[in-house]
């Protein structure tokens, strides 16, 4: 089950790790050993000191580690001061015993956690090995114990280095899968209702059209207002198996299927239908959606245009297929709605273009052009 609360589940992560941190503070255990046996003088700074550099060394860590809404301009302060007092307590205690030169190792680890840029923490780190061979030499500590020292705080930043890059990429693939979630919910909830716009304006327009023409039978011929009656039930059964098959994602639409739809629409609502039709067969991407075009396009003619014929006409060669449906009637400026910017992104996934405009003779002309894909390529 997954965690409802992402953030909190990161801050939580980021807390352990910080708390994880506390475990490296073993290697000031000889530092403190030497302050509390009185072999450094005076004790009281070098004790202040030590615990201010713990304390700053976690706040350094839990800043990006825990993602604290801290500025940038303050956490490049706070590290600049952390590693003045690094450096401060080394050159002032390194050339007694106590190992002070150990403190750069937590201002290289530091520095690398904290800065944006590789290669800023690829400097970070090796000016903190050069800080301790500048203080080894300069305070007269041992020369193996400043090899040592300065091999742990090369070692130290670079695995630090390494871990801050893992973290960030983990952080980025973390918020790439949600926005990816979150993009497939937006998507699916365009489609349905894409879908379901598509499917019921066109069948509620049909189910007027049939109710205007039973209304006009009634008196004159019952027992044909009847079968238009047993339409009308039909086409509402039909349409609550679509809006289902909507919801399920699964909904196809052949262009045979909506041209035979289309057929008998018009000719119920009194306009004459002319339907040519030439080239190839359709591909599957195609002929679903110019199926779906169809559909919008006589839904339109029956709702808006008044007009008293419509031609549509579909054109397939080898490199796509063009559907155009034009009608007679009142024409105007085509605006784009829900149905029209649907349709367009159907096509837009088709690879194809969609155009509505004023017909020359009167009416509107639409227009929607699908490019086929190419056949895959088989090796032999």
């Amino acid at each position: 089950m997954s965690d409802p609360d992402p953030d909190a589940a990161a801050r939580r992560r980021g807390i352990a790790l910080v708390a994880a941190h506390t475990l490296w503070f073993w290697l000031l255990v000889p530092p403190a050993a030497a302050i509390a046996g009185g072999e450094v003088r005076p004790a009281a700074p070098a004790a202040v000191g030590l615990i201010g550099f713990a304390l700053l060394y976690l706040t350094m860590v839990a800043v990006p580690v825990v993602s604290l809404p801290v500025p940038p301009l303050a956490r490049r302060l706070g590290l600049a001061v952390f590693a003045l007092l690094g450096v401060a307590l080394a050159a002032a205690y390194a050339g007694g015993p106590g190992g002070w030169l150990i403190l750069l190792m937590y201002v290289a680890a530091a520095g690398a956690v904290t800065v944006d840029r590789p290669a800023w923490g690829f400097a970070w780190v090796g000016g903190s090995v050069a800080a301790v061979a500048a203080i080894g030499v300069v305070r007269g500590a041992p020369a193996a114990d400043t090899a040592q020292t300065a091999l742990i705080t090369m070692l130290a930043g670079a695995m630090t280095l390494a871990f801050a890059r893992m973290a960030q990429l983990v952080g980025e693939l973390r918020r790439t899968q949600r926005e990816l979630a979150r993009a497939a919910v937006r998507q699916e909830r365009l489609r349905f209702a894409r879908d379901l716009h598509d499917l019921l304006g066109h069948t509620l327009s049909l189910v007027v059209v049939k109710a205007e023409v039973v209304r006009r039978l009634v008196p004159v011929d019952p027992g044909r207002a009847a079968a238009e009656a047993a339409d009308i039930e039909r086409i509402g059964r039909t349409a609550l198996a679509e809006v289902r098959e909507a919801v399920t994602g699964y909904r196809d639409h052949s262009f045979g299927r909506e041209l035979a739809n289309a057929r008998v629409a018009l000719a119920d609502a009194g306009i004459a239908v002319t339907v040519r039709h030439d080239g190839e067969p359709l591909g599957p991407a195609v002929d679903d959606a110019l199926g779906w075009v169809l559909r919008e396009a006589v839904t339109n003619v029956l709702r808006h245009s008044r007009a008293t014929r419509c031609e549509i006409a579909l054109h397939t060669d080898a490199e796509g297929s063009v559907l155009t449906v034009r009608d007679d009637g009142v024409g105007g400026r085509p605006g784009y709605g829900n149905g029209l910017r649907g349709l367009a992104e159907r096509l837009g996934r088709a690879r194809g273009t969609l155009d509505v405009v004023p017909d020359p003779g009167g009416g509107l002309r639409l227009t929607a052009r699908a490019r086929h894909r190419p056949a895959p390529v088989v090796s032999r």
